[in-house]
């Protein structure tokens, strides 16, 4: 059985520069600027032949339960609650500071083992804060630099000693994997047939939109736990946060995300690196719900994300939050209707969903829309159908004739899925309009029954035998 680790620590010591580290990958945001981390963050952690879950949290300060910093408080407390072991980072280069102190006195009461760990010793003058770090009663502090990996060895060796070696290097029969949003897993080959939807494998979701529509609020309600934190502050959560449930036994993996503000008003680099996160869950992700404000809908916004999504190819779902507290429903949703036809032609069909993250209504109607969206975005059609289609489409409306010369479709073929991709050879593919594009698209979506997803078409010119060659006389 693997074990949990916590880091934790006071803001700007280093936890999230050493979680990187022990990832082994850049998942968490790191900033010089205090407080970036806000949300606890899991990871798969190797060091010098342990492996283990490791979960990253907010600085720990003092402050009141309902403020912003408390309920941060009360997330790394939980996290310390679920970890069997707790690295307290110390900034050695800064020293102590009476923060520091009443942590590892909450650390004590907790009766948990604990490693101390002496952060940036590689700095000049840190020889002072390292045995300042006695004084906290935590045992002998581990020097470390977590940016530039020093001392891992030696930090090995300490959570080792505090948690055993039986329960360090005991092997799992079931390997626990974190999602990395930094590369998108393999698809798989695509085949000239149609295969089954495969409703078993984990399905990968992403939850995005504007600040404050109620997504981390939302994600909690599917869990059934206060897992991510929430409140009436604009632009709470920063990192993409990772979280995994079963809904009706097929495995979600979901990400909250960042809200994405327009870029005009992206000036901070923090809030930079949190939309940049937030992009590669939107690449990572098969499935995107883009939460919309239901009792201000329609900004310009969120007509760019919706836009974003599309363009980056994932399979699209509209949620209309905070549903409870529209009064006149009826008309509010034939609004929300005819205003999703018109200002979002590109995403003829996509579905969308009123729901209440606060009271959870609505939340299995989203999820069943997530699933058929999904079906549909790994859609299959064989080739046979596809050119008696074709042929078909012809003769209802044929190609347009360019300088008298009537543009021939010769043969079409699904090239992938995820989302579908069709290849049509043709002669003259450079000349064929726009509109016509757009009409073989639109027949696809009403004869296949794909609604909702983006669906790419590319012509390819048959090649000419003769081209290239001298006419004899």
């Amino acid at each position: 059985m693997s074990f949990t680790v916590a880091i934790v620590g006071r803001p700007n010591v280093g936890k999230s520069t050493l979680f990187n580290r022990l990832v082994g990958k850049k998942l968490a945001l790191v900033d010089d600027t205090p407080g970036v981390t806000r949300d606890r963050r899991p990871g798969d952690a190797r060091l010098m032949g342990l492996t283990f879950t490791i979960i990253d949290t907010a600085g720990l300060e003092e402050a009141d339960e309902e403020s912003l910093q408390g309920r941060m408080r009360a997330q790394t407390e939980a996290a310390i609650d679920e970890a069997d072991l707790s690295l307290f980072v110390v900034d050695a280069k800064n020293g102590l500071t009476p923060v520091d102190t009443a942590l590892a006195e909450m650390l004590r009461r907790r009766g948990k083992p604990v490693v101390l760990v002496a952060n940036k010793s590689e700095a000049r003058g840190s020889d002072s804060g390292f045995y300042d770090a006695y004084t906290l009663g935590l045992g002998e502090p581990t020097p470390i630099s977590a940016e530039h990996g020093e001392g891992m060895l030696d930090l090995r060796d300490a959570i080792v000693e505090a948690i055993g070696k039986d329960r360090a290097y005991a092997k799992e029969d079931v390997a626990v994997t974190n999602v990395d949003i930094s590369e998108a897993a393999g698809e798989g080959e695509d085949e000239d047939e149609e295969p089954l939807y495969d409703d078993t494998k984990p399905l990968r979701v992403a939850i995005v939109g504007r600040p404050n529509a109620g997504k981390s609020t939302l994600i909690n309600r599917f869990l059934g736990e206060d897992r991510l934190l929430t409140g009436p502050e604009a632009g709470i959560t920063r990192d993409s946060i990772s979280v995994e449930w079963d809904w009706r036994g097929r495995t979600i993996k979901m990400f909250d995300t960042a809200g994405m503000r327009r870029k005009a008003r992206v000036t901070e680099k923090l809030e930079k690196l949190s939309v940049a996160d937030a992009l590669r869950a939107i690449r990572f992700a098969e499935t995107v719900v883009i939460v919309f404000d239901a009792t201000i809908p329609f900004e310009k916004q969120d007509l760019q994300i919706v836009d974003l999504v599309l363009r980056e190819g994932r399979a699209a779902v509209l949620a209309f939050n905070k549903w409870d507290m529209i009064e006149d429903r009826q008309a509010v949703l034939a609004d929300l209707r005819e205003k999703t036809d018109r200002l979002l032609p590109q995403a003829r069909g996509i579905r969308a969903v009123p729901i209440s993250g606060q009271t959870g209504w609505g939340l299995d109607k989203l999820m069943q829309s997530i699933i058929d969206t999904d079906r549909v975005w790994n859609k299959r059609i064989s080739t046979a159908k596809l050119n008696r289609w074709l042929e078909t489409q012809q003769i209802q409306h044929p190609p347009p004739a360019v300088s008298g010369r009537r543009i021939k479709l010769k043969y079409m073929t699904q090239v992938k899925a995820r989302p579908p991709a069709f290849m049509i050879s043709c002669t003259r593919s450079d000349a064929l309009p726009e509109s016509y594009t757009r009409y073989l698209i639109n027949g696809l979506r009403a004869d296949f029954d794909m609604p909702s997803v983006p669906i790419r078409i590319h012509f390819r010119s048959a090649e000419n035998p003769f081209e290239g060659k001298k006419r004899r006389t």
